[in-house]
């Protein structure tokens, strides 16, 4: 879905619409892009997206394990439930989740789980360009990291996937 607005138009919003027209892009984090508003005008979507991420880097650690728990586990339960955001369910999908074989949906949810119990939040990766077997495989190298460094790198995967998005809704 692309937006009909400019980056203009967009920036004359009030900061609730704002907050609102741009809520997902952050997985069910709109008080990101409602922080970001201060930031306008945003001559493209690199200076949006950088005001975005900005506001990810100042949040406190408990805002920033909010943001990372947000995202929703690989073909986990809420894919199994229909329950995913459209974004993400069409980036999971992208990524050939939603054609495991039972194999690889035991493999993926057994390292969901161990990621989970070894740091405390889902594993987070932007899955575009990716395929199931490369993202178990990060998984699996991922697991190696300590808690801050995973912590620091599902943020600026984070910081991919909001890209993505929003890239896709302003082509």
């Amino acid at each position: 879905m692309t937006f009909a607005m400019t980056l203009n138009e967009l920036s004359s919003l009030s900061q609730s619409d704002f907050s609102r027209t741009l809520g997902d892009i952050f997985e069910h984090s709109p008080w990101i892009p409602e922080r970001a508003w201060a930031a306008r005008p945003f001559a493209d979507v690199d200076a949006l997206h950088q005001a975005m991420v900005q506001v990810v880097q100042q949040a406190s650690l408990d805002e920033q394990l909010a943001l990372i728990t947000a995202h929703p586990e690989l073909a986990g339960k809420e894919a199994a439930a229909g329950t995913l955001t459209q974004a993400s369910t069409g980036e999971q999908r992208g990524a050939g989740l939603d054609q495991c074989s039972a194999d690889e949906l035991e493999r993926l949810r057994s390292l969901n789980a161990r990621y989970q119990q070894g740091f405390g939040f889902p594993f987070v990766i932007a899955v575009k360009g990716r395929n199931r077997y490369q993202i178990m495989d990060a998984i699996e190298d991922r697991l190696q990291n300590d808690r801050d460094t995973e912590l620091a790198t599902c943020l600026d995967q984070i910081a991919q996937i909001a890209r993505f998005r929003l890239d896709a809704q302003f082509a």
